[in-house]
C-alpha cells in the first residue's frame, strides 16, 4: 500500500501545496510577510518543484510498476508527462508574477487550480483504469473551467460558461464511449497483469467479433477526447474561451490541456485498442482528422486581429500536425517508434508556444490590450520581447533551426514511413506554407512597422527568467535534439511491450 501511496507522489505533491495555498489565504494578514505576493509565488512553486523532485526519485529507484490494484501504472510514459506537466506548471507560475494582479483577492485560487489541474493531467497520464481516466479528466476540466472565469468581466465570465457548457458534453460523450467499451469487454482496465481481465485482452481474442461496437466505441471517444486536444469539428471552443480566459490561463490550456488529451488518447488506442485487427480503422479517421484541422485552423488564423485568438486557431492547426503523428502510428509506424515522435512533438510545441505566450503574457500586461496592431514596432520598445516572440512563430512554422523544425520532419517522417500517408504529409507541408504568412507577418510588424507608442514593457525577473529558459530551450533542442529525442523514445517504449 505504501509503494502504492508512493508512485502517486508526483501527484499529491501538486494537491497538497495547492490545499496548503487555499489555507494560505485564510491566515491572518498580520501573520503574513510583506510583500505578500512575492511568499505566495514562491510557495506555489513547491509544488511542480516537489512533484519533480519525487519523480526523479521514483525513477533512480526503478519504482515503476501497477499501483491502486492495476489503475495506474507508472512507467516511462507517465513519467515523461509528470515532468513535464511540472515544467509547464513551473512556467505559468514563474510568468504570472504581475499579471497576477488582475485577479485581485483571488490570487491564491488561481495558483491552487494552476496545481490542482497539472496534479490531475499526471495521473491523467498514468490512469489505466477507464474510471480513474474519467475522474481525472473531470479533475482537470473543473479546475480550468474555473480559471477561465477568473478576471470576472464580461468576456472572461463568457468563456468560463462556454467552456463548462461544452466540456460537459464532451465529458457525456467520452462516459457514453466508456460504457460501450465496458459492455463489450465487462472490465474497465486498459491493460492488466497476465492472468487478469483487460479491455487489451478482450479485443485481441474477440477484436473482429465486436469489432462494430468498438468502431462505435471509438467513435464517441474521439469525439470526446477531440474537445480536449482542440481538432476539427470540435474545437469552437478554442478562439472565445483563448480570448477571454486571462492570458497565463491560455497558455496554460494551450499546451497541459492538449498534451493531456494526447496522452489519455494514446493510453486508450495505443494500450487498450491497439490489435492489428482493428487498429487500422483508427489511422483513417487519426488522418481525416488531421487534414481538416490542420487546413481549418490556419485558414481561419489568416483574418485575426486579436493575437490570442490566432494562437487559438493556431493550436487548432498545431493539434491537427499531433493528429498525424497517430494515424502514422496505426497505419503501421511501428506503436514505440510512432509514439515517440509524438511525444517529442508535444514536449516541443509546449516549449515554443509557452515562450509565445509568455511574451504576450508581458506585452498586454503593459498595454492593455491583444491586438496583434499594437505589437507593431515592438523592436524598439522591448528588444528582447521582440526577439524571443519571433524565434517561437518561427518555431511554430517549422523553420531551422529550432525545435519546431525537428518536431514536424520526425513526425512527418513517421507518416511516410508508415507508407500510405504521403498525402497527408503533403497537406501538412502546404499548411505550414500557409501558416508561415500569418507568424511571419507578426514578426515583420515588430521589426518594420513604426510603433504606437515609446512606452518600454517592463518585465518581472521571474517572468524573464521563464522566457529565457523557453527561449533558450527551443533553439538548444532544435541544434541538439538528441536528449529530447531520447527520453521521448523510452517513454514510448512501454507501447511496444
Amino acid at each position: 500500500m505504501l509503494d502504492d501511496v508512493a508512485k502517486l507522489g508526483p501527484v499529491m505533491s501538486m494537491g497538497v501545496v495547492g490545499a496548503l495555498i487555499l489555507v494560505w489565504d485564510f491566515l491572518p494578514r498580520a501573520l503574513l510577510p510583506a510583500p505578500r505576493k512575492t511568499p505566495l509565488l514562491l510557495f506555489a512553486l513547491l509544488g511542480p518543484a516537489v512533484s519533480a523532485l519525487w519523480t526523479g526519485v521514483l525513477l533512480r529507484n526503478d519504482s515503476r510498476g501497477f499501483a491502486f490494484a492495476g489503475s495506474m501504472v507508472l512507467d516511462d510514459f507517465s513519467i515523461f508527462f509528470m515532468f513535464l506537466f511540472a515544467a509547464i506548471a513551473a512556467a505559468i507560475v514563474f510568468s504570472s508574477q504581475g499579471y497576477d494582479q488582475r485577479f485581485e483577492e483571488r490570487q491564491p485560487e488561481y495558483y491552487a487550480l494552476v496545481l490542482f489541474a497539472s496534479g490531475a493531467m499526471m495521473l491523467l497520464a498514468a490512469s489505466r483504469d477507464l474510471v480513474l481516466i474519467y475522474i481525472s479528466l473531470e479533475l482537470t476540466g473543473i479546475s480550468q473551467y474555473i480559471m477561465a472565469a477568473l478576471l470576472r468581466d464580461e468576456r472572461s465570465s463568457e468563456a468560463g460558461i462556454k467552456y463548462l457548457l461544452l466540456g460537459a458534453v464532451a465529458s457525456a460523450v467520452i462516459l457514453y464511449g466508456m460504457a460501450f467499451l465496458f459492455g463489450m469487454t465487462g472490465t474497465t482496465r486498459l491493460v492488466a497483469p497476465p492472468g487478469e481481465p483487460s479491455i487489451a485482452t478482450a479485443v485481441a481474442e474477440r477484436g473482429s467479433d465486436i469489432r462494430a461496437g468498438l468502431v462505435l466505441s471509438a467513435v464517441f471517444l474521439i469525439a470526446g477526447f477531440g474537445f480536449k486536444m482542440a481538432v476539427v469539428p470540435f474545437q469552437m471552443w478554442v478562439p472565445d474561451v483563448y480570448e477571454g480566459s486571462p492570458t497565463p490561463v491560455a497558455a496554460f490550456l494551450s499546451v497541459a490541456s492538449k498534451a493531456a488529451g494526447f496522452a489519455v488518447v494514446m493510453r486508450i488506442f495505443f494500450e487498450g485498442l491497439a490489435d492489428k485487427s482493428i487498429s487500422g480503422d483508427w489511422s483513417d479517421i487519426f488522418a481525416i482528422i488531421a487534414a481538416v484541422s490542420m487546413t481549418a485552423g490556419n485558414v481561419m488564423a489568416l483574418v485575426q486581429s486579436n493575437i490570442k485568438r490566432l494562437l487559438g486557431y493556431s493550436s487548432v492547426a498545431q493539434a491537427g500536425n499531433f493528429m498525424v503523428g497517430l494515424a502514422a502510428i496505426s497505419a503501421g509506424a511501428g506503436l514505440s517508434g510512432g509514439a515517440s515522435t509524438v511525444l517529442f512533438f508535444l514536449a516541443g510545441y509546449a516549449l515554443t508556444n509557452l515562450s509565445a505566450f509568455i511574451v504576450i503574457i508581458a506585452i498586454s500586461d503593459r498595454t492593455g490590450s491583444d491586438l496583434i496592431a499594437d505589437y507593431a514596432g515592438m523592436w524598439q520598445r522591448a528588444p528582447g520581447l521582440a526577439l524571443a516572440l519571433t524565434l517561437a512563430l518561427v518555431s511554430l512554422t517549422g523553420i531551422p533551426p529550432t525545435v519546431g523544425f525537428i518536431a514536424k520532419v520526425y513526425i512527418f517522417n513517421a507518416a511516410i514511413q508508415s507508407g500510405g500517408l504521403v498525402w497527408l504529409v503533403v497537406v501538412a507541408v502546404l499548411n505550414s506554407v500557409v501558416s508561415a504568412f500569418y507568424y511571419l507577418r507578426i514578426a515583420g510588424s515588430m521589426f518594420l512597422a513604426e510603433p504606437r507608442s515609446r512606452e518600454g514593457v517592463p518585465t518581472s525577473y521571474p517572468l524573464k527568467f521563464a522566457l529565457a529558459v523557453a527561449t533558450l530551450g527551443i533553439l538548444v533542442l532544435g541544434i541538439v535534439p538528441s536528449p529530447l529525442i531520447n527520453a521521448a523514445k523510452d517513454a514510448a517504449s512501454v507501447f511496444a511491450q
